[in-house]
């Protein structure tokens, strides 16, 4: 990593905890108004600190992380849904979700009460190990924000409402203990690992210990969430392996070196826009959260948009990683440093650090056509939008003609970046248009 490229970096990394901090202090835009905020407020500013969180709790890797923002968002959502007749719960329609708790008949809640204890349990759970500051961070928008809510309501009603929130919130995390996720040891990478006898199959790529075994190999058997099993999006097999001087295989590790070699400086910033790294970024599934929170924030969107469209999102992403991973450890396939050392140019750079797993197919492709499936659907195929995600990083904002626009360009990003061979970014677009559909096809409004 050069000197510029380390300062942004660190930059970054004190800008998040800033946030964070602030946050402690309670100057999120619910906690520090001086009016009790709205329902939809509560609702973004919960998501505002969880991308925060995101960044600093260790073992969120893109998978891990596209997980809690699925249960976030079906929390959010079934806590809104039972006060809306605008919208249709999903039990019955997420796999093993069943009804959630009712309210009680005749008796009034506070909507914003509601959601802002549901949110305050399951955030503190999904972020359970992340680190002290992160802690004090949910600590005080619990605190702060639920004494703001609660100020000038009948007690019975705060009560009655906090106590129904917290409610929906256990239901949540009761289904969620049983999806093969809900544990993630030694950061998800197996202790033991067997890795492929063939010289086509995954070779580490790091030369870290913990990463001479592949991230989260058992992922794709997790129960996925509108899509019946991490199987029901398969690919074809990619090109065959090969080193031989014209067969597609070489070629394709062939566009990887020279994209690399050539980059024009649009290119570089695209790969680095895109690179969404663990720890020092929101991750893949995060960057669409952010995308979606600025096109809601540019609608001024009520409630039920805001909690239908992250629900959709966080289902469609989180099926995405299941069904991405699913096909990377049916195929097993080599990483393009990996070959191109081996069999082009032994001192092959690329510009991003390539993941510690299997390469077909991206996972950057599969989950943002999902998300660009379940956005289009919501916004129109010609929204045009403003991508600010890593604008305390010190990147530019990058400016999209349509959803669909943007996640080619997050495909395309992995090829600039070295780290991906054009098969696995086109399929994996194909596959998240497979995935998007299941999320898709959910209903959540009423007649």
């Amino acid at each position: 990593m050069g000197g510029n490229e380390a300062r942004r970096r660190a930059a970054g990394w004190r800008a998040a905890w800033l946030i964070l901090a602030l946050a402690v202090l309670g100057a999120s835009s619910a906690a520090a108004s001086s009016t009790r905020p709205e329902p939809q407020a509560v609702l973004r500013d919960w998501y505002r600190l969880v991308l925060e969180l995101v960044r600093h709790t260790p073992t969120y890797s893109p998978p891990v992380a596209s997980r809690a923002f699925a249960y976030l968002g079906v929390t959010a959502y079934e806590a809104a849904a039972g006060g809306s007749d605008a919208l249709v719960p999903l039990a019955g329609q997420l796999n093993g979700l069943g009804p959630a708790p009712a309210r009680e008949a005749g008796a009034a809640y506070d909507e914003a009460l509601v959601l802002h204890a549901a949110l305050s349990e399951a955030a503190a759970s999904f972020f359970g190990n992340t680190g002290p500051t992160g802690q004090r961070a949910i600590a005080a928008m619990k605190t702060r924000v639920g004494e703001r809510i609660a100020a000038g309501l009948d007690p019975a009603v705060a009560v009655r409402s906090a106590a129904h929130g917290r409610a929906i919130a256990a239901h949540v995390l009761a289904w969620s203990a049983g999806d093969g996720g809900a544990l993630v040891e030694n950061m998800g990478f197996p202790v033991s690992y067997a890795p492929g006898a063939e010289p086509g199959t995954w070779r580490p790529t790091s030369t870290i210990a913990q990463q001479q075994a592949p991230l989260l190999p058992d992922w794709g058997k997790n129960r996925p969430f509108a899509m019946p099993d991490g199987a029901s999006c398969p690919l074809p097999p990619p090109p065959a392996y090969s080193e031989a001087d014209g067969s597609e295989f070489r070629r394709q590790a062939e566009e990887v070196r020279n994209a690399v070699r050539d980059l024009t400086p649009e290119q570089r910033a695209i790969a680095r826009f895109w690179s969404d790294d663990p720890m020092l970024s929101p991750t893949p599934p995060g960057h669409w959260i952010s995308i979606a929170l600025a096109v809601l924030d540019e609608d001024g969107a009520d409630l039920e948009t805001r909690a239908e469209t992250l629900a959709r999102l966080g289902v469609a992403l989180a099926d995405a990683f299941i069904g991405c991973w699913h096909e990377k450890y049916v195929h097993d396939l080599v990483r393009p440093v990996t070959y191109i050392r081996r069999s082009i140019d032994p001192a092959f750079e690329p510009i991003l650090v390539t993941p510690p797993f299997p390469e077909y197919p991206s996972g950057h492709s599969t989950q943002s056509a999902a998300a660009a499936v379940v956005l289009t659907a919501l916004f129109g195929e010609a929204r045009a939008f403003e991508d600010a995600t890593h604008a305390d990083d010190g990147l530019p904002a990058r400016r999209f003609p349509s959803f669909w626009a943007a996640a080619e360009e997050a495909g395309l990003s992995r090829l600039y970046g070295g780290i991906h061979f054009r098969a696995a970014i086109e399929r994996g677009l194909d596959q998240g248009r497979c995935v998007g559909a299941y999320a898709v096809a959910l209903k959540t409004r009423a007649p």
